[in-house]
């Protein structure tokens, strides 16, 4: 087994389902003594190319981010159509749905990960970058995000 087979073992982020961003993102914002964070939607369809169990999807979801040093913590909410996020908030309700890496190679981890029984979910574009959500509930009982930037916004 690889020591590091993500090339980091650096967490970046915390990311949670809620059913209301304003009420938690002002909650967060108070225990955290910090001003409460402008949420906005993520990327219509045609930016974001939404994939959801390998097929397209016009999923979208609310965030709002507080950074918390080296580590941010992401506020989801997210809207009726199908997602990772979506059936997290119906299945489980609110609650922490992920940890993420920054990475390098998104196809060769995503397919490293497969093929240690954590299938690739949901994946998709945002400025900047891309991201993939990986199903490692079975082993480490949450899920797995890859972040990848593009080289010229490090």
């Amino acid at each position: 087994m690889d020591k590091q087979p993500l090339g980091t073992k650096v967490i970046t982020q915390i990311g949670i389902i809620v059913r209301d961003i304003e009420a938690v993102s002002q909650a967060y914002a108070d225990f955290l003594g910090v001003e409460k964070p402008t949420w906005f939607w993520t990327d219509a369809v045609e930016v974001a190319k939404t994939e959801y169990q390998g097929a397209p999807s016009p999923a979208r979801a609310k965030l709002a981010f507080f950074d918390c040093g080296q580590l941010q913590l992401e506020l989801i909410e997210p809207d009726e159509h199908p997602s990772t996020w979506r059936d997290f908030l119906e299945e489980k309700g609110e609650g922490m749905h992920h940890i993420a890496f920054v990475i390098d190679g998104m196809k060769e981890k995503i397919q490293l990960l497969e093929g240690r029984g954590m299938p690739l979910s949901q994946k998709g574009e945002y400025t900047g970058g891309r991201y993939a959500y990986m199903d490692a509930t079975r082993d480490l009982k949450l899920w797995i995000e890859l972040l990848e930037n593009d080289k010229n916004d490090k």
